[in-house]
């Protein structure tokens, strides 16, 4: 990222919204702005794939509680996500912090809630076999702040493999889920 370049951009934006760069208040906050977008864009891409041998095959797993935030890709404005995910065991497990540097991974971009649960479902698949769940429940200021202005709670989900198939699998899921999360009630 170039971070000068998106300090001169904002200053740019700063002044056509009427206000003056040269004030003590706001004086570094081009640079403040370029520092934050620079941090959130900055999604981790190591140690995503520490697994450990499994005693237990076919077993499930839930990883629920996750809260991510992305930036929508058609205002630039911030959303939350919280995020669970389930897979059923194979001869190995994913290691607990993987989920949430998944989640982080494809949060840190511009992005929309489908396809970050998707991507996230997608990177699992790669790692944990073809049995994947991934749920998001998100909160978007595009539709809080603006427009409508009402706060709303959007849901979507990617049920892969036995997940998509087995409605008793996908029921249990859901109500481990659902117990254990606020934001899938």
């Amino acid at each position: 990222m170039n971070q000068p370049a998106v300090a001169v951009a904002v200053g740019l934006l700063l002044r056509a919204c009427g206000y003056e760069t040269d004030d003590p208040s706001i004086a570094d906050t081009p640079a403040r702005v370029a520092r934050f977008w620079a941090e959130f864009l900055d999604g981790e891409q190591d140690r995503l794939g520490t697994t450990f041998a499994s005693d237990k095959v076919d077993q499930l797993i839930v990883v629920s509680g996750i809260r991510v935030w992305s930036l929508c890709e058609h205002h630039l404005l911030p959303f939350s996500c919280d995020l669970a995910m389930g897979y059923l065991s194979g001869e190995r497990v994913l290691g607990l912090s993987k989920f949430a540097r998944i989640a982080h991974k494809y949060a840190r971009q511009l992005q929309m809630q489908e396809r970050l649960v998707a991507q996230i479902a997608d990177d699992l698949l790669s790692r944990v076999g073809e049995n994947v769940a991934v749920v998001g429940a998100g909160e978007h200021l595009c539709a809080t702040m603006r427009g409508v202005r009402t706060p709303a709670l959007m849901t979507t989900s990617e049920m892969r493999g036995r997940f998509r198939d087995d409605a008793t699998l996908r029921a249990e899921f859901m109500s481990l889920v659902q117990n254990r999360t606020e934001g899938f009630r």
